[in-house]
């Protein structure tokens, strides 16, 4: 009598096996398609290989005592994209799809960190970088497990989400992000979060280039750069990298 198979792997990339057999086919996922209109076309997708990135909606960049309003920047636009997440991902997460909180969580230690990367968050090497502790609450800037690196409260992530640390502007490079997206059986990414001319565009662009399918909500995107830094990365992921479309679209699609 041949023994019973067992799971091995993470739906839907697992196989089933025992001491003599290994079943690689890997079960089909049970479509569900949502149609919905982008800025330049209409977009069907598959929610059953569809994936939300919610990306650097962290306290040191939306908070008015994280790391960006010490240096003097105004973070007030980042907040455009709260009430949109707020709504949209209680919809996603109704339907299964995973989101993925794609967040800097440096190591203490920095040792990862190139003298260039550092230089992005303290120029003069004199001033409050990477690892340093926050003037107002002594939080170490943009370190895991800080309260500078934690997502803010009004986005308070549910224990089904999945957390990802970078290192990067891309959340692709130096990460797991895209062995846990091959796992998931995700090919189709929502992005959302900030800075969207930075962290979300290079992360995106990074999808692009691994062939995943790309779609830039714009509602749920914010940056405090200049508003024409956003104009621009609107058309080029419109021209190059995939799709700009409304949350709200998606979500009245799914209550459909």
């Amino acid at each position: 009598m041949t023994a019973s198979l067992r799971s091995l792997g993470t739906p839907p990339n697992a196989w089933q096996v025992n001491e003599t057999v290994a079943d690689l086919s890997r079960p089909a996922l049970l479509p569900q398609p949502v149609s919905f209109m982008s800025q330049t076309k209409q977009l069907t997708i598959d929610l059953a290989k569809t994936a939300c990135l919610v990306i650097d909606m962290q306290n040191d960049f939306c908070h008015p005592d994280g790391w960006l309003a010490h240096i003097g920047v105004d973070v007030s636009p980042t907040r455009a994209a709260v009430a949109p997440l707020q709504t949209l991902l209680p919809a996603l997460r109704s339907h299964q799809v995973p989101i993925l909180w794609v967040n800097w969580g440096n190591r203490p230690d920095l040792l990862n960190i190139s003298a260039g990367l550092r230089h992005v968050y303290n120029p003069t090497g004199d001033g409050v970088g990477l690892a340093d502790p926050l003037p107002k609450n002594g939080a170490p800037v943009l370190t895991k497990g800080s309260w500078a690196a934690a997502v803010i409260d009004e986005l308070a992530a549910e224990p089904s989400d999945i957390q990802v640390d970078k290192y990067r502007m891309s959340g692709f490079w130096d990460t797991p992000l895209d062995s846990i997206l091959k796992n998931l059986g995700r090919t189709t990414l929502l992005f959302a979060g900030v800075n969207a001319d930075q962290c979300v565009l290079c992360t995106l662009q990074d999808a692009n280039f691994l062939g995943y399918d790309c779609i830039m909500l714009a509602d749920c995107t914010a940056t405090t750069s200049p508003d024409y830094c956003l104009q621009a990365t609107i058309y080029n992921v419109n021209q190059c990298f995939g799709f700009v479309a409304e949350s709200s679209k998606i979500v009245a699609a799914l209550n459909q």
